[in-house]
């Protein structure tokens, strides 16, 4: 029998900047998933305010928060892609990269999972990826009907034969709440805080040495 290809999962956002939260949930969705996780920061976000820090200067904290292990990657095709980061366009160049039988799992939080049916072409989402629900103690945001709909044809529990197909189905990641903002740590370096123990030393470092949102 042949050996099923490795999963590959992205996690995507601003990381402005990165911390615990976003490095955590990285490393449980890769230990779940058994995948290699791509962590890959948006250029302009279609629907969040924009970062505060340039494209440049995030790729150097997630580099430094990434150095020394091999499971969590860094991709950056976003940023090099000019106007709005539509992850379809994303899942969609990756697809032609690595072939339609690869799993490819698109990590969300319930927030985010919640607010599908507001992305570009999100139908067209489940052609391209499975998706990862990273869900964490607490109540869960309310889908639309059509969400819904989409979750009850597509629910499949992680050990589930999902790994047998390259797209399509929806699966429930249980990851541990680390209750952290980067708009709280970029608050806290406003004030002239520290935000010691939220994110990596070697980011902090970098932070302050740059000056970075002060």
């Amino acid at each position: 029998m042949s050996t099923p290809a490795p999963v590959l999962a992205l996690l995507g956002g601003t990381f402005d900047p990165i911390h615990y939260g976003h490095l955590r949930a990285a490393w449980e969705a890769a230990e779940q998933l058994d995948a290699q996780v791509c962590l890959m920061p948006a250029n302009v976000p279609p629907h969040r305010p924009q970062p505060r820090l340039s494209a440049e200067q995030r790729v150097q904290l997630l580099e430094l928060a990434l150095a020394g292990q091999q499971r969590l990657a860094l991709d950056t095709r976003e940023l090099r892609r000019d106007g709005p980061s539509y992850t379809v366009d994303t899942l969609r160049e990756l697809r032609e990269e690595i072939g339609a039988a690869r799993p490819l799992v698109l990590l969300l939080g319930t927030d985010a999972f919640a607010g599908l049916p507001s992305w570009s072409r999100w139908l067209q989402l489940f052609e391209l990826a499975h998706i990862g629900v990273m869900t964490r103690p607490g109540a869960a945001p309310a889908l639309s009907p059509e969400l819904h709909a989409q979750f009850l044809a597509r629910a499949c529990a992680v050990d589930g034969d999902w790994r047998g197909q390259g797209a399509g189905r929806i699966l429930s990641l249980d990851i541990t709440d680390l209750d952290i903002s980067a708009t709280g740590i970029r608050n806290l370096l406003a004030r002239g805080q520290e935000p010691r123990f939220l994110l990596p030393e070697a980011v902090l470092a970098q932070i302050r040495q740059r000056g970075w949102y002060r």
